[in-house]
């Protein structure tokens, strides 16, 4: 009985194990067959997305910075170019101990601590394997030094790279002005920068032609692929695809001409601006003092900055353009052709001048203590009667004569790519009421009548104001002759629809202030017959005169300091009978401008017209022994361009 029962249990366990391991064996099974299934899936279905996936993880791109566009005189010249310059760059992750392979790079070569400072910042917010810049523009021989003990630098590299340079440092310091390194505050200005304006140092205009170019001359980047690892380092390149250089811009100005204003001008607080009567345009644009843009490529020194600001010159101010002055007796065209225009006068018309003229009982001086007598149009211009223009003016009107000023480009901001170009000031009622809250007087229109008041303007304002006299059309400045080899539009400009018999009235004045023996800028004439220019001198006062100190005397500029001097001006087109260039000067608080600016204003004109310099018989004998002597001394200063001076397009 035993035995059968043990044989029945023996059965029943051997059924029991057979369920058991047909269930085991189908769950192994189908979790096989689930795994394989999903297998497929991922490896076929999925294969794409996963295969992008691994190359994305695999593959970086890199942006490439293009070359930064050239810029050129109208001659070919350059005025901006771009030039290899060695770096020395560090990885950190590749350095280990930051500081003792800076410490031993430093007993190599110069590093400057603010260098390191500046680059130890970097190190802490860029990732360990980005190459951080640790000085720039270093030596050849500092490039070997490095080289020959690369063992003991680890993660020090020196490496070449393309870095602003400005041949010709001061000259085109306030046109063209100059590049650094993008900051946050640049960043913040623009609403979505482009991407390679986040590669550490990249450099773009920060003031003048360069920084109001900016797109056209940054170009657009390239792209390099390279292999990374995990931690993102780089492996290998892949390809490459190189970007598109910006732009090359030909500017009209004349890198000679430049040159010679900037040294005419001198250690002057001054501006001066010359253009082509023709077609606008602008073949000098001088500010001075002015400063080498080079330093602040490479980084200015807290000294060097400190020396320009400080400095009561202000030679980083470009006066040409962004200084306004009260245009003082220069103005007297615009309130003649006022009323000429609006036939409220004729030139033989004549008004007394008896040294002042009472107004709301206020006395209006003449700059002649003792007055000019009867005095008509071409006399007024000639010598400069204050009294003539405060009784014109005051028969015009304000709101005409700021009307005429802004048909003759005052008053108006010019539309050129520089920093902060002004629009000045051509003053009416409803300025005065909306900025100042009062109402105007006859004597804002008698001040104004003279360029003194609220009346302001830049040198360009009153060079565009000169050749619009001479030519009777809009002149409008233009600065940029082509881009990429393409002609910008002329600004010759369109009729100003003025009468041309009132016009001739006005230049014959002008004629007369520099070739009459009466005329405040005679001294300051040109002899040779085909170049004769017209002008007209300027004196704006910067402080009151007070009623006893006019009855004592005036004080001489002499004898003030010098922030309390008149400003000096004067305007001049020529040749008289066939203009080709208008020229304005203002030297701040010069004095006097037929004493101070006419000479200056002269002797630019001359060069212009001359391509070079003058000869000597184009001057006044007494004048001709300082200029032989002027000549020299300038000549020296030229830069040497390896081309003939002369060879103005």
């Amino acid at each position: 009985m035993r035995s059968h029962r043990n044989a029945r249990d023996q059965q029943a366990s051997g059924r029991r194990l057979t369920r058991r391991a047909a269930l085991l064996g189908g769950a192994q099974l189908s979790f096989m067959g689930l795994l394989g299934w999903r297998m497929r899936h991922l490896q076929v279905d999925q294969a794409d997305e996963f295969r992008m996936l691994a190359e994305e993880n695999r593959i970086n791109i890199r942006l490439i910075p293009p070359s930064r566009g050239e810029i050129f005189d109208r001659n070919g010249a350059a005025i901006a170019s771009n030039e290899p310059a060695y770096r020395i760059t560090i990885v950190r992750e590749d350095a280990g101990d930051v500081d003792a392979v800076l410490t031993r790079l430093s007993q190599l070569i110069d590093l400057d601590p603010a260098d390191i400072e500046r680059a130890k910042a970097e190190m802490d917010r860029s990732a360990p394997f980005l190459p951080i810049t640790l000085a720039e523009r270093v030596s050849w021989e500092d490039v070997s030094k490095i080289a020959v003990n690369t063992p003991a630098l680890p993660g020090i590299t020196p490496d070449v790279g393309l870095s602003r340079f400005y041949p010709l440092a001061k000259d085109f310091a306030h046109v063209v002005g100059y590049v650094g390194p993008v900051s946050d505050y640049d960043l913040s200005k623009i609403e979505d920068p482009d991407q390679l304006l986040r590669i550490p140092r990249f450099q773009i205009g920060k003031v003048g032609l360069e920084a109001r170019m900016e797109d056209e001359l940054r170009g657009s980047a390239g792209t390099r692929r390279v292999e990374v690892n995990a931690v993102g380092r780089v492996m290998r390149e892949l390809d490459r695809q190189e970007g598109q250089p910006g732009a090359n811009l030909q500017l009209t100005t004349d890198v000679m001409l430049q040159n010679y204003v900037q040294a005419r001008l001198g250690d002057e607080s001054a501006a001066a601006v010359v253009i082509d009567t023709t077609n606008g345009d602008l073949l000098a644009v001088g500010s001075a003092p002015s400063f080498d843009p080079n330093l602040f490529v490479r980084g200015i020194s807290v000294s060097d900055y400190r020396a320009l600001t400080q400095n009561n010159h202000r030679p980083l101010a470009a006066k040409s353009v962004q200084g306004i002055y009260p245009p003082g007796s220069t103005f007297k065209m615009v309130v003649a052709l006022a009323g000429l225009d609006e036939g409220l006068i004729t030139p033989e018309e004549t008004f007394w001048c008896g040294g002042y003229l009472e107004v709301a009982n206020r006395r209006f001086h003449c700059w002649k203590r003792g007055g000019h007598g009867h005095v008509n149009m071409a006399q007024s211009l000639r010598e400069s009667c204050d009294v003539y223009y405060y009784e014109l003016a005051s028969r015009v009107g304000i709101e005409k004569v700021s009307a005429m000023a802004n048909r003759l480009g005052l008053g108006i901001r010019h539309d050129l790519p520089l920093s902060a170009v002004a629009a000045g000031l051509a003053p009416t009622k409803a300025w005065k009421k909306e900025v100042r809250g009062e109402d105007w007087l006859i004597g804002d229109t008698v001040n104004a009548s003279i360029g003194q008041g609220f009346v302001l303007a830049s040198p360009l304002q009153l060079a565009v104001m000169t050749a619009r006299v001479a030519t009777g059309r809009s002149v409008t400045p233009r600065l940029i002759k082509s881009i990429d080899g393409v002609e910008q539009p002329s600004g010759s400009g369109e009729s100003l629809g003025l009468n041309p018999t009132h016009l001739n009235y006005v230049r014959d004045g002008m004629y007369e202030v520099s070739n009459s023996r009466k005329g405040t800028g005679y001294s300051s004439r040109i002899i040779a017959e085909t170049m004769r220019m017209a002008g007209k001198s300027g004196t704006s006062q910067v402080r009151n005169i007070t009623a006893a100190e006019r009855a004592a005397g005036v004080t001489s500029n002499d004898d003030l300091p010098w922030e309390r001097r008149d400003h000096a001006l004067w305007v001049d087109f020529a040749p008289f009978d066939d203009p080709k260039i208008a020229v304005a000067v203002v030297v701040e608080h010069g004095g006097g401008g037929s004493s101070v600016a006419a000479p200056i204003a002269r002797d630019i004109t001359l060069q212009a017209l001359y391509n070079g310099d003058p000869p000597l018989d184009a001057y006044p004998a007494k004048d001709r022994d300082r200029i032989a002597e002027q000549q020299d001394r300038l000549r020296a200063l030229r830069p040497d361009l390896g081309q003939d001076s002369k060879s103005r397009a």
